[in-house]
């Protein structure tokens, strides 16, 4: 799970798994497999960053 900031400032934490594809339009826009759509303030860097990260997090607690 990452967190991300809407444009309204709110918080929300999403399911890394679920991310399809991450685009700049110019806002950062994620789109989740399941179809919904996400605009959030970090850029599309940040989000990749995030979810490596996340993703490092989860290996290292498998080995």
């Amino acid at each position: 799970m990452i967190d991300v900031t809407r444009l309204n400032n709110s918080k929300l934490t999403i399911n890394a798994e679920l991310i399809e594809r991450i685009e700049e339009l110019p806002d950062t826009v994620i789109k989740l497999t399941t179809g919904n759509k996400i605009i959030v303030k970090e850029s599309r860097q940040e989000v990749k960053d995030l979810v490596k990260l996340y993703k490092k997090e989860i290996l290292s607690r498998d080995l």
